[in-house]
């Protein structure tokens, strides 16, 4: 095994799930400026989109997607390269 590859300033760190205000502590070397006190100890502070504690795989509670919608979208931005009809072609 390699020696000196592995970083040696891991340290708790306060991960906070924005979406759900969730708040975790782990080991980590993640740099960050800011901090957040947590039982009356200040930690370093990690802020996160999704956690385990939010993401729909994890909770089971899946996100309604409008997909008629999505569609309708995809259409109309590709609209513009669909091929004439033969109506068109035949009136010319």
């Amino acid at each position: 095994m390699r020696k000196d590859i592995h970083p040696e300033n891991y340290r708790l760190v306060a991960f906070k799930d924005m979406s759900n205000e969730d708040v975790f502590l782990t080991k980590s070397t993640a740099n960050t400026k800011e901090t957040l006190e947590v039982d009356g100890v200040e930690y370093p502070l990690v802020k996160l989109e999704i956690s385990r504690t939010s993401h729909p795989f994890y909770t089971g509670k899946a996100k309604f997607l409008d997909t008629a919608g999505r569609i309708d979208k995809f259409k109309s931005k590709y609209k513009k390269f669909q091929k004439p009809e033969k109506k068109e072609e035949e009136e010319k």
